[in-house]
């Protein structure tokens, strides 16, 4: 279990219990037609992108769970992503990248999107990143209208 008392199938094989359990409200609602298909596409399109880079990505990106619902984000290099400030800049980093796909682009305000709001478009439920060592941060993203996220809006 982690941190919030979550069973976590990947906890001591991938990234040690997460020592943080952060909750982020989706800002867009799922794509309608999203699978487990689109989401290890879009894992494929990620690797493809790291691959044609001069330089070995300091990090492994993969999907897990039975509907590929679980993104992990797995540092390669030592100290690297292992702390709570490293895993956020790395997100803030990859908000980057994801403010340039033609899915944001359609939308009316794609400077105010992040990495987050892309992954919950393609319905994954979670990222964790981790050093591989003995840090792991855990987002769990939850659906656009899922009652914690609706009581936020109204407060």
């Amino acid at each position: 279990m982690n941190a919030q008392g979550i069973q976590d199938r990947y906890v001591g094989y991938y990234y040690p219990s997460p020592q943080q359990v952060e909750l982020y409200c989706a800002r867009l609602p799922m794509l309608a037609d999203i699978n487990k298909k689109r989401r290890v596409g879009f894992i494929i399109g990620i690797k493809n992108g790291m691959n044609r880079q001069q330089y070995e990505s300091p990090y492994a990106v993969f999907a897990k769970g039975a509907k590929s619902t679980k993104l992990i984000i797995i540092s390669k290099t030592e100290g690297y992503l292992n702390t709570v400030y490293r895993a956020r800049a790395l997100l803030a980093d990859l908000s980057t990248s994801a403010r340039t796909t033609p899915i944001f682009a359609k939308s009316k305000a794609p400077e105010e999107l992040t990495f987050l709001d892309l992954i919950s478009l393609l319905g994954f439920q979670s990222v964790t990143l981790s050093d591989g060592d003995s840090f792991a941060h855990q987002i769990r993203v939850l659906p656009q209208k899922h009652p914690n996220c609706l009581k936020t809006k109204k407060s």
